[in-house]
């Protein structure tokens, strides 16, 4: 079962979807919270897997809730779930460590697909949020340095994570084990100069890599 956080000031939205969470055989709620002040407090005792999170909360807003989160529990996952729509939110919220945004008018099923997704190495966007992110890269490729340059391998992989493809779903179509996916994965991280997916996504795509 996947251990889901949310946080969320909307009282109506916050209760529904608590509810749904708690009903379901495939979550457990391990808390539902009005604002992210405490969050690394409460991280440290209930250990999300992933964490629904809110933008515009009271106290520190989501974006820096999940930049705290992302490197204090690196391994924990950030899904934001927001109204905002605007690029300069939606990069923020990349830049800090959240690996999808949703906007808050998704369906239900797609929330929860998302939350699995998210689980298994995946990144999801509401399609008008991703196609803003595509939108919004446009300036010339700049070259890295030779010793830093992604083989081709690197560069397919480096595809799949902008494409929100789950670790699993990169072995499959790669035609290579876990393992190798995470072995590239890392040295993508060290030659982008990144420490996280979402971090590595950006990158690639405002420096045009793919």
């Amino acid at each position: 079962m996947i251990k889901v956080a949310l946080y969320e000031d909307n009282d109506s939205l916050r209760e529904s979807l608590s509810n749904v969470l708690h009903n379901s055989e495939e979550f457990v709620l391990t808390g539902a919270f009005e604002d992210a002040n405490q969050i690394l407090k409460n991280c440290a005792i209930n250990a999300p897997d992933v964490i629904l999170m809110d933008v515009d909360m009271p106290g520190i807003s989501g974006i820096e809730a999940s930049a705290l989160v992302t490197k204090a529990f690196p391994k924990t996952n950030i899904l934001i779930l927001t109204v905002f729509e605007d690029q300069e939110k939606l990069f923020n919220a990349l830049q800090s460590g959240a690996s999808g945004y949703l906007l808050k008018k998704s369906k239900i099923i797609e929330i929860i697909e998302a939350i699995h997704d998210i689980y298994n190495g995946g990144s999801p966007m509401t399609p008008a949020i991703a196609r803003k992110v595509l939108d919004f890269f446009t300036r010339p490729q700049n070259q890295p340095n030779p010793e830093e340059k992604l083989s081709e391998r690197e560069l397919d992989i480096l595809k799949c994570l902008v494409a929100g493809d789950s670790y699993k779903m990169i072995a499959s179509n790669c035609f290579i084990s876990m393992g190798t996916v995470r072995s590239h994965i890392n040295n993508i991280y060290k030659k982008l100069h990144v420490n996280s997916k979402s971090e590595a996504v950006v990158k690639a795509l405002k420096e045009r890599l793919v």
